[in-house]
C-alpha cells in the first residue's frame, strides 16, 4: 500500500511540475508585480492550467501528509540484526612479527623560533 501511494505521489509531483511549467508567466513575479489580469481576474481564476495546478497542489500536500502518517505508524521501528554476517577474528600466522606502529614526526617548540620566516 505504501509503495503504491508512493508511485502515486511522484506522478501527481511530475504533473505539476509540467502544468506550472506550461503556464504563461505573468511577469514581475518578485520583481515588478505583474499585470492586473492575473490570478484574481475572472479570465484567470477560469484558465485551466490554473485550475489543474491548485488541484494537482492540494493532492500533493494532502498525499505528503498521508505518507509522513503511515510511515510514522507503520514504520517497523525494529532493525533485524540476527542475520548480520560479522567477519571471524583471525590470529596472525606463525613466525610473522607483530604490526607495529609507524614513528611520528618530531614536533615543533611551541615558540616558532626554528621555523625561518618567508621574505
Amino acid at each position: 500500500m505504501f509503495t503504491f501511494l508512493l508511485v502515486v505521489h511522484a506522478i501527481i509531483a511530475a504533473l505539476l511540475v509540467a502544468v506550472i511549467l506550461m503556464q504563461k508567466s505573468e511577469g514581475g513575479g518578485l520583481t515588478t508585480g505583474g499585470s492586473p489580469s492575473g490570478l484574481m481576474s475572472a479570465r484567470g481564476a477560469a484558465n485551466f492550467l490554473t485550475r489543474a495546478t491548485a488541484i494537482l497542489a492540494t493532492l500533493f500536500v494532502v498525499m505528503s501528509i498521508t505518507l509522513a502518517v503511515l510511515a510514522a505508524t507503520h514504520g517497523g521501528g525494529t532493525i533485524d540484526t540476527s542475520r548480520i554476517a560479522v567477519p571471524a577474528q583471525t590470529a596472525p600466522a606463525q613466525g610473522t612479527a607483530p604490526a607495529t606502529q609507524p614513528a611520528t614526526a618530531p614536533v615543533a617548540p611551541a615558540d616558532n623560533s626554528a621555523v625561518p620566516l618567508a621574505k
